[in-house]
């Protein structure tokens, strides 16, 4: 690749040698995910992975993509660019776990007005730790420089997953009943939906965001709100072992009012004492400062709830006890019962 240049590309904003020199900076984030499956050195035209279904009968390869959001504001306001790699990884093997997928692989897309390859190995070295953190491997990617179409200073963040699971233990909410406990696993903060409200809330572009508030625990505004996205994967693989988990909920975009009746079937509800939420700072801050209705912050924020779990009542307390031996400090936060409001809070 060294002989590989075009002084005519260079004129119109795109530098081949910076993509080059990318790569080489990224190659030790990336060695970090490697798994038994990976079947392809990076540089190739497509990832290639071997499938091993020892044990599964009838596997199943489930998938699922996304990006960070507008959070990405915030990353290019604070300079910081080495945890919004979790986010993304992050929204796409959360909501495969749900389906009780194990992820197996990850791609990304960075979009960018310039190729700075210290920004790009930063970005990247986020997208690894989330690998890691999720047992996937980071078997590809693309680096688009658009010049005139981004800000030579921002960029976007996407990218897709794919997982596998026997199709006998697909969780489909087909067993959950009335009595069934609710149970929480905390989120790490806002995570990375609702974005939009949040910089409208506090004008982060013009705003401080980087002064220490008493209110989040010496942190500032724009280091809370970078807080990367928990990844639930390992917890929950160990939790589909213990137990018969009958629904999950990935609480993103949406908030509960959207994301819980997903693993709820037809003619049962979720019914949620608002006293058991164990409601972060962040989200009463953000209901303070921008005036926010109790009912609105509920349809659009996590409120201090990744994902939510369904299990037996007779499951519970093993399925506390699972979770917290992992990292967890998951909680009952209420039941299911039969209902034609989806979600119930009082």
């Amino acid at each position: 690749m060294s002989n590989s240049h075009s002084d005519s590309y260079a004129a119109a904003g795109v530098d081949i040698t910076a993509g080059y020199r990318a790569v080489e900076l990224m190659k030790r984030h990336i060695a970090r995910t490697m798994t038994a499956g990976v079947s392809s050195d990076l540089g190739g035209f497509g990832g290639l992975f071997e499938l091993d279904v020892t044990g599964m009968e009838k596997p199943v390869l489930v998938s699922g993509t996304d990006g960070v959001g507008t959070k990405l504001k915030l990353a290019f306001l604070m300079d910081q660019h080495n945890t919004v790699g979790i986010d993304c990884v992050a929204m796409c093997v959360n909501d495969i776990i749900c389906c009780g997928a194990r992820p197996l692989f990850f791609l990304d897309y960075i979009a960018c007005g310039k190729n700075v390859p210290e920004r790009i190995e930063q970005i990247v070295a986020g997208v690894a730790e989330g690998c890691v953190q999720s047992g996937a491997a980071l078997i590809g990617g693309e680096t688009a420089e658009m010049p005139g179409f981004y800000p030579e200073n921002e960029y976007d963040l996407a990218g897709f997953s794919v997982g596998v699971v026997d199709k006998k233990k697909v969780i489909d909410n087909k067993t959950t009943r009335p009595g069934d406990i609710l149970i929480a696993l905390p989120s790490s903060g806002v995570h990375s939906n609702g974005f939009s409200l949040v910089r409208k809330v506090f004008d982060v572009e013009h705003g401080d965001i980087k002064t220490p508030l008493e209110a989040l625990g010496g942190k500032s505004i724009g280091e809370t709100l970078l807080t990367p996205t928990k990844i639930y994967v390992k917890p929950m693989l160990e939790l589909f072992k213990a137990v018969t988990v009958k629904g999950v909920s990935h609480i993103t975009g949406g908030g509960f009012y959207e994301n819980i009746p997903r693993s709820i079937p037809d003619g049962l509800g979720a019914f949620i004492p608002k006293e058991s939420i164990r409601v972060l700072p962040i989200f009463r801050l953000i209901a303070e400062t921008g005036h926010i209705p109790e009912r609105d912050m509920f349809n659009t924020f996590n409120m201090g709830v990744g994902m939510c779990v369904t299990v037996a009542e007779e499951d519970a307390n093993t399925a506390l006890r699972v979770l917290k031996d992992n990292g967890v400090d998951a909680y009952a936060m209420g039941y299911i019962d039969r209902s034609d409001e989806k979600v119930k809070l009082w």
